[in-house]
């Protein structure tokens, strides 16, 4: 005997072997089994899911020699001869060679005369959707009102192109596709009954592969046997569909996790070896994220099918849930994208390094690591504001030389100049407490921004400080970040801004750009650099509303779990269970497994197991997120007020009428 494929070995012959399509199969029984039939029936749906078949069943539930029932006996003449395609009464048509109103007229003919051995007359006609317009206005008056032995069964995969007088005319059952699941477990119960020897991890590689038709998974599934020599494994089922190694895929997603843009890129190449579809791995990481999401959300339901269950949970617990919606999302619109990119692997690489580079928008930058003690003045930590300048004969000066360090660089000074100035020489940084020479100048000179120290080797002397800045407490000013040594200007000549003159109302004094400037002028001008202050680990027994600023410098919270934590006010202690009230203002970003997640952190911290009950509402002290707040405004103000005391400043401005830009002042971080 010859051999029969297993897709038509194993086709249903009662609708209690239909795998899936309960919605269709349960209108269908009652309809057969309460005698409530039409005339009339559409099925459609993709290719492989049933139409087919369940038009078959209902044919011969409809003439089978027993009685109209759900359940054909399938040993009478008419429903072997429908089983076997040669019943008189059972006419199929495939709409697809027949398009022409000739056709349909030809197949109309014949409705008017009675059955030859069966109860109805079933007209089964497929791919309905190919019939010409002539075609569909011929059978517009049959098909709404046919003899009562006539029943008319409808297939098509595009039910769109359908009249909407047809669509009106019959009743529609929409088949769903067949998800993997259900088709591994029917492919299960096949091969065990043809004696095939399988892994199951190679079903789940069929499964997907046929997209949720049951034919092609069964076609597949035939193709797998003959490939592997009568038994099915993950090996050679990859190696048929050119699928993906998983390995390949767990090792760059291992690699996100530990956001190590070498490693990624490292598995790219040894993934490239292989030749892939890149399409297909960008396809086969959505399914292990997809995974992953799930074992976070519900771990009992992630089963071992991949045999991967261990690595699932492994990354479930690596990875935060918020990183694995984003990778997912990455991922899900680079594949749309990567038909567009110059070439597969370039694309493909850079969606990993997008999935590296993004970072979700509304999260508050807070310290996360031991913060910088300083005990220098905030003058050196300034950065340059911009000053504006008004003289009369305002002109750019071309020639800048250097003078003693001021506390700020200025981005644009307008000098005046006279018919033949003279010029201007200054004394050097390394004497700077020497008596300078008096130059001879006619008109006010102010020279270009100087560039503090630009050589590090012209100072011979140690840096001065200001004594009034001794006394500030370490911790006041803890979130400042380490001043530079000193301040460089860049090498290109700085753009001129010129405004309108303003008068003067009295005759001011040249300024003696050559003396050496105030001992307050030169604070700022080489500060040296901070050391770091270690923080100081709060005892588990000790720790309490009072410390929680602290614990929360000591955990290393980033991620979107930062802008919870760092929001929150710590309101009471209860043995090992810590409360919180997050701010309801800044809460847009919490989830439930925060609790979790912070718990976790503060169990590192104090190597102790801890409960964590957060609740959204009012904060009555002062939370992380707002010391830093506080802090930066704190900075800027301090940074405001030593540029304007400054001397220099001060000088440009009773000269030349300057104004000093305060929004361009900003503390260096």
């Amino acid at each position: 005997m010859s051999y029969q494929v297993l897709a038509r070995k194993w086709r249903p012959r009662v609708f209690r072997e239909m795998v899936g399509q309960e919605h269709v199969l349960q209108a269908l029984i009652n309809a057969l089994d309460h005698n409530r039939l039409h005339h009339a029936y559409l099925f459609t749906g993709t290719r492989g899911v049933g139409k087919t078949t369940i038009a078959r069943i209902l044919a011969k539930c409809l003439n089978c020699e027993t009685g109209v029932s759900s359940e054909p006996c399938g040993q009478c003449a008419s429903c072997r001869e429908i089983a076997e395609g040669r019943f008189v009464d059972l006419i199929e048509v495939d709409a697809a060679s027949r398009t022409k109103v000739e056709d349909t007229r030809e197949l109309l003919e014949n409705v008017q005369y009675a059955p030859t051995r069966g109860r109805y007359k079933v007209y089964l006609i497929d791919e309905v959707h190919m019939l010409s317009n002539s075609s569909f206005n011929a059978l517009l008056k049959t098909l709404e009102e046919p003899p009562p032995h006539v029943k008319f069964l409808l297939a098509t995969t595009d039910p769109q192109k359908l009249p909407m007088t047809i669509l009106s005319r019959c009743l529609q059952f929409n088949l769903k596709n067949m998800n993997p699941e259900r088709i591994v477990q029917h492919l299960k119960f096949v091969l065990n009954e043809e004696l095939v020897p399988f892994e199951e991890s190679a079903l789940w590689h069929l499964g997907r592969a046929a997209d949720g038709s049951m034919r092609d998974a069964m076609s597949l599934t035939d193709q797998a046997i003959a490939y592997g020599s009568g038994k099915i494994t993950e090996a050679e089922v990859s190696a048929m569909l050119g699928t993906i190694d998983q390995t390949a895929v767990y090792d760059i997603v291992n690699a996100l996790a530990s956001l190590d843009g070498r490693a990624v890129l490292a598995a790219v190449e040894r993934m490239s070896e292989q030749a892939p579809d890149y399409a297909s791995a960008i396809a086969e990481m959505l399914a292990v994220l997809h995974r992953i999401a799930i074992a976070q959300a519900l771990p009992e339901a992630v089963d071992n099918s991949h045999g991967d269950r261990e690595r699932i949970m492994q990354l479930a617990q690596q990875l935060p849930s918020e990183d694995v919606q984003l990778f997912y999302q990455t991922a899900l619109l680079g594949r749309r994208d990567l038909p567009l990119a110059p070439d597969p692997r370039a694309g493909f690489e850079m969606v990993l390094l997008r999935m590296l580079a993004f970072k979700p928008q509304g999260v508050i930058e807070m310290p996360t690591q031991a913060l910088p003690q300083t005990n220098t003045p905030l003058k050196a930590q300034v950065a340059a504001p911009a000053i504006q300048t008004s003289s009369p004969q305002a002109q750019p000066q071309a020639q800048p030389q250097p003078v003693a360090p001021p506390v700020t660089t200025v981005e644009s000074v307008a000098t005046a100049t006279s018919p033949t100035p003279e010029p201007v020489t200054t004394a050097p940084v390394s004497n700077i407490q020497e008596t300078p020479v008096t130059p001879q100048v006619t008109t006010p000179v102010v020279e270009q921004p100087p560039a503090a120290v630009a050589n590090a080797a012209a100072i011979s002397e140690p840096p001065l400080y200001d004594a009034s800045y001794e006394n500030v407490p370490d911790d006041e000013y803890a979130e400042y970040a380490q001043a530079p040594a000193y301040y460089e200007m860049p090498s290109a000549e700085p753009v001129t801004e010129v405004i309108e003159p303003k008068k003067p109302e009295a005759a001011t004094p040249p300024i003696d750009l050559a003396a050496p400037a105030p001992m307050e002028s030169n604070v700022a001008a080489v500060a040296p650099r901070p050391a770091a202050k270690a923080l100081r680990k709060v005892p588990y027994e000790q720790a309490g509303p009072a410390d929680w600023t602290e614990i929360y410098l000591g955990l290393g919270v980033t991620g979107i779990l930062q802008s919870t934590v760092a929001n929150c006010q710590m309101v009471k202690r209860q043995g090992n269970e810590f409360f919180f009230v997050l701010d309801e203002a800044n809460s847009t970003l919490y989830d439930v497994s925060h609790e979790k997640r912070l718990a976790d952190l503060l169990g590192d911290y104090f190597v102790e197991p801890v409960v964590v009950r957060i609740q959204l509402g009012q904060v009555t002290a002062e939370t992380p997120s707002m010391m830093a707040i506080r802090l930066r405004e704190e900075r800027l103000q301090d940074a405001i007020h030593a540029i304007k005391n400054d001397p220099i400043v001060q000088q440009l401005i009773a000269q030349f009428g300057a104004t000093l830009r305060e929004e361009t002042i900003q503390p260096v971080n």
